[in-house]
Formats: C-alpha cells, sequence, structure tokens
C-alpha cells in the first residue's frame, strides 16, 4: 500500500464514504508500522461533490477530458495562428465539449446513486472549463484528485487550485549556445544563408501547422466521440427518468389503495366494536330472561301442583 494507491481509491469512493474509508486506510498503515504513511493518509483532504463528480468523470471518460485539454491548447496556439472564422469553430466545438462532458458526468454521478443539482452541474462545468484555459487545472483535473472545483477568471488566474501529488515536470534541457554570427555567405548551389534560414523556418512553420492540423482533428474526433456518449447517456438518463416516474405513480397508486383499505379496516374495527358491544348487552338480557323464564317456570309447576291437590280433595 502506497499513498498513490490509496489517495486513487479514497478520490473515487463518494464523499460520505471518504472520512470511513480514509480511518480505515490509516489505522492499515498504523498496523503495517508505516507512521509516516498513516500521518500523509489523514491529511488527505475530503472531496467537495462537483469535486468528486469531476473524479469520476476523469475515470470513466478519460479519453474526452484529455481531449478536451489537448482542444484548450490549441485554442491558445490558434489566439495568434488562426482567422476569425477558424477561431470562431474552435470556439463552438468547446462549448459543445464542455456540454456533452457536463452531461456526461451528471450521468456518472447518477449511476452512483446521486443525483446532480444544477448548482453541482455548474461547477463542474466551470472546472472543465478551467482545465482547457490553464494547463495546470488540465494536469490537476486528470489526476482525478480534485478536492475542490476550479474556475478561470480569464486573465489569467486559476482560482481554487487544488492540492496533489503531481509529479514535477522534467527540467528543460539546456539550450546550446548559439553560434557567433557570421558574415553573409552562399552554400555550393548559391543560396545564401539568410535564404536557407527562410527555407528552414518556412519548414518548420508548415511542420507545426500539419502537427497542429492533425491535433485538432484528433480533438474534433475526441469532441464528437464524447458528444455521441453524453447524448447516450441523456437517453438512458431519460429511461431511468420515465421509470422513475412510473414508479412513483405506482407507489402513489398503492399508497391511495392502502389508505383507502386503512379506512375500510378503521370503519370495520368500530363495526365489530359496536356489534361486541351489542352482543354483551344483549347477552346480560338474554341472562335475564332466562332467569325470568326459570322463576315462571317453576310458579307455573307450583301452581299445577296446587290444581292438582286441590282436584284430589275434591274427589274424595
Amino acid at each position: 500500500m502506497d499513498l498513490d494507491e490509496v489517495a486513487d481509491e479514497l478520490y473515487e469512493v463518494p464523499p460520505e464514504e471518504f472520512v470511513a474509508l480514509r480511518k480505515q486506510r490509516q489505522d492499515e498503515a498504523k498496523a503495517d508500522g508505516d507512521k509516516a504513511l498513516a500521518k500523509e493518509i489523514g491529511a488527505l483532504p475530503k472531496p467537495s461533490t462537483p469535486a468528486w463528480v469531476c473524479n469520476l468523470l476523469v475515470r470513466a471518460h478519460r479519453e474526452e477530458i484529455e481531449g478536451l485539454v489537448d482542444l484548450g491548447n490549441l485554442l491558445r496556439e490558434a489566439q495568434s495562428n488562426l482567422a476569425g472564422d477558424e477561431l470562431k469553430t474552435l470556439d463552438v466545438q468547446r462549448r459543445q465539449l464542455l456540454s456533452a462532458l457536463t452531461r456526461q458526468a451528471r450521468a456518472v454521478a447518477y449511476e452512483r446513486g446521486h443525483s446532480v443539482t444544477t448548482a453541482v452541474a455548474t461547477q463542474v462545468e466551470e472546472t472543465l472549463r478551467a482545465a482547457m484555459a490553464d494547463p495546470e487545472a488540465g494536469e490537476a483535473l486528470l489526476a482525478g484528485r480534485l478536492t475542490s472545483p476550479m474556475s478561470y477568471s480569464g486573465m489569467g488566474e486559476l482560482a481554487g487550485r487544488p492540492k496533489l501529488r503531481l509529479v514535477p515536470p522534467p527540467e528543460p534541457a539546456a539550450k546550446p549556445e548559439r553560434a557567433p554570427a557570421r558574415k553573409r555567405a552562399t552554400t555550393d548551389d548559391g543560396e545564401s544563408a539568410a535564404e536557407r534560414r527562410r527555407r528552414e523556418q518556412e519548414e518548420r512553420r508548415r511542420a507545426a501547422e500539419e502537427k497542429r492540423r492533425r491535433e485538432l482533428a484528433a480533438a474534433q474526433e475526441a469532441a464528437d466521440e464524447a458528444t455521441a456518449a453524453a447524448e447516450e447517456a441523456e437517453a438512458a438518463l431519460e429511461e431511468h427518468r420515465r421509470a422513475v416516474d412510473e414508479l412513483t405513480a405506482r407507489r402513489e397508486e398503492l399508497q391511495a389503495r392502502v389508505e383507502e383499505l386503512a379506512d375500510q379496516l378503521a370503519d370495520a374495527e368500530r363495526a365489530a366494536a359496536e356489534a361486541a358491544t351489542a352482543l354483551k348487552r344483549e347477552e346480560r338480557r338474554r341472562a335475564g330472561a332466562k332467569r325470568e323464564a326459570a322463576e315462571a317456570a317453576e310458579a307455573r309447576d307450583h301452581a299445577l301442583v296446587r290444581v292438582a291437590q286441590l282436584s284430589e280433595g275434591d274427589a274424595d
């Protein structure tokens, strides 16, 4: 277990699970006797919901995010190299890609059981926009360990820079010292040094332009794929929404039926209670009538005996 593995794991789980998992990994590091690692794990900050959604998006659609960052690089280069129409085309692609990736982010979060509010979606889009506008922001997004959303002011300043363990870029190679200027000379074929330099510069410019066009084509392909994936995700989301609506309606129907049956049950229970009360009353009346009947039968028997006795005396 090392810090990078733990960080990758922590920044993928939902924010509500982050603290418990961080504590678990910290305890495991302590149990292994690695106090330094345990301290580093304990210092990892919990991500906000927009940052977590961005981390999920990078893991699920890394190629599209790389295309987004590349397109941002092209846009920065295009400021001085492209005409207005080409800039406008790239800007339209930028907006389409941002919108598509934001929809994908909502779909990815929904698959993990989290609904993305409009406010969170706005912060996700701002983070993606910052990743296009600033190379450091693009690097931070691709690391997949954001702890807070980012935003770009448009004036060369990045707000909310995340604290990450990023691999430092390699030291730039030392530029060779320029040879001292020489006087104008000609080659064997009669080409002057200045002409040769102009020719070489033109070749480099053409090579750079060709490279830029290839990168633009690759970014366009990534944008098209991201748009198609976003449309599929939107369709899937709409299907889930319909299913939720149907289940909600079914639940409300059954709840109404339950309430109706509950009312009927309450009425039946009241009727049963009233019947029980009436039954007890009638049982008391029946007991009284039974005693009266027994007493009347006894009186009748006595009367009949007396009649018989008197009848026997008259016969004598």
